[in-house]
């Protein structure tokens, strides 16, 4: 099923895009450079080719024909994103925002494709497990 959208609707699939694609990298980047895990940096690499796999390239193309940089009102960092006590409350933080922004993707997706919305949806589940893997080193982390 394919349907117009409004503008406003691409500017949330590419914040939550980015957003998700960022918090991957990052998590995928403390998997590798510190925790020294190939095993976890490949799964979050993965991941965040999946993803990139999941959001069609029309919607990417349309959010950033629409995104509006300049005009954005959450820019601007809250004092609690700028506080991180260790590199795992960089990971945790990560995840959360890996997690949240799959989910409005996976919302918005419902609005024209379910079955893009399902495949969103495994991936969340995937980001639940590797998250898991990489706070609990007993699971998965060195």
């Amino acid at each position: 099923m394919r349907k117009k959208l409004d503008k406003n609707i691409y500017r949330v699939i590419d914040a939550n895009f980015n957003r998700a694609k960022e918090g991957l990298r990052v998590c995928e980047d403390v998997c590798r450079f510190v925790w020294d895990s190939r095993s976890l940096t490949k799964q979050f690499k993965d991941l965040r080719h999946a993803l990139t796999e999941a959001v069609s390239v029309a919607w990417r193309r349309e959010g950033v024909a629409t995104r509006e940089v300049r005009h954005d009102e959450g820019r601007f960092s809250v004092p609690a994103e700028l506080t991180r006590s260790d590199v795992t409350d960089i990971f945790y933080a990560n995840s959360q925002r890996v997690k949240e922004s799959i989910r409005v993707l996976e919302e918005f997706a419902k609005l024209f494709d379910p079955r893009q919305a399902e495949a969103l949806k495994r991936l969340r589940y995937r980001v639940y497990i590797l998250e898991q893997k990489g706070l609990l080193p007993s699971r998965g982390r060195p």
